[in-house]
């Protein structure tokens, strides 16, 4: 799909200096598109903003954008999500994010979907956590954090934040222009491939994890079971090696299912998925051997659904 010139890398206004970028012997600024995205934040209180902070912040806010209308947690490290996780309240999602990895979650970023309450911040306030973003803090958690002066603390509206449609991304001598893949899930286009037909419950969390899989980075395979990730394995070489880590996080992941950012090459995945007790996986489809992953599907009784939209992130 070819791009508007017109529209690209206009309106870009200097914010300000960053203390330095990814590593403090880079120099580093923060443009902006005025009155959008996260220059939109109200900083309650905290060290400035860091270039790693904002990268991560990005990151944060885009994953817990996917569940509007549900309370929703994502904790972010190093730009991939280590705790994803909807509740009946803003509270257990927190917990149920936490719980997801809670070594991993050590100096990470949190965004939570709704008004950041007083029992929320009475679990957060005794960890180490970079930047905490919510569309409102009650006063309760604001007195909670106070103590905390280091902590940044970020308002805003996150379901209806205004944003730029496009990535730009710097390469050797220009830069790179892309349409965000931000569009909402839409499961239209899912084709369950295999005999066994997903459960409801399966259906559900295969939705939830082809939400969180397309934010972590390729190669990527997610983990989940009623509404929580329970193993995220990212940036792998391959495919194989992203399962093994999210299969081995450590919870109990029987009868789980397994979200994966593109196709399968082989039927290894799907196997050693099995293994575990996975009995629903979900996947874009479009390899060459898809039969031989729907294959494996139908001898081990598991349900595969193809989404025909691929989710890589580099």
């Amino acid at each position: 799909m070819k791009l508007d010139s017109s529209k690209l890398l206009t309106g870009l206004k200097f914010n300000q200096s960053l203390r330095y970028g990814e590593n403090p012997h880079q120099g580093a600024t923060w443009c902006v598109y005025p009155d959008k995205g996260l220059s939109n934040a109200n900083q309650l209180q905290g060290k400035e903003l860091s270039y790693n902070n904002l990268i991560d912040l990005e990151a944060a806010v885009s994953t817990v954008k996917e569940f509007e209308g549900q309370s929703a947690a994502v904790v972010i490290k190093h730009t991939n999500p280590c705790g994803v996780a909807i509740g009946t309240d803003v509270y257990g999602a927190l917990i149920r994010a936490l719980d997801c990895d809670r070594v991993s979650c050590f100096g990470g970023i949190i965004a939570l979907n709704q008004t950041v309450t007083g029992e929320c911040a009475q679990e957060l306030v005794d960890g180490f956590y970079e930047c905490i973003v919510a569309p409102k803090f009650s006063e309760i958690a604001r007195e909670v954090f106070s103590t905390k002066k280091n902590l940044r603390l970020l308002e805003l509206d996150i379901d209806n934040i205004q944003d730029n449609p496009y990535n730009v991304r710097s390469i050797l001598g220009g830069v790179l222009v892309q349409e965000k893949d931000n569009k909402p899930i839409d499961d239209s286009e899912w084709k369950v491939c295999t005999e066994r037909q997903p459960t409801d419950l399966e259906r559900n969390d295969l939705t939830f994890a082809w939400k969180v899989v397309r934010h972590v980075r390729s190669n990527a395979i997610v983990v989940a079971h009623s509404g929580c990730a329970i193993g995220i394995g990212a940036g792998q070489m391959n495919r194989v090696g992203s399962c093994k880590i999210a299969l081995n996080s450590g919870a109990n992941v029987n009868e789980a299912v397994l979200a994966s950012d593109g196709f399968f090459p082989f039927g290894d995945t799907v196997r050693m998925a099995s293994e575990y007790g996975i009995k629903a996986v979900i996947q874009p489809g479009g390899s060459i051997k898809d039969q031989e992953s729907i294959d494996v599907c139908n001898q081990l009784g598991m349900t595969m659904i193809m989404t025909n939209k691929r989710h890589f992130l580099h």
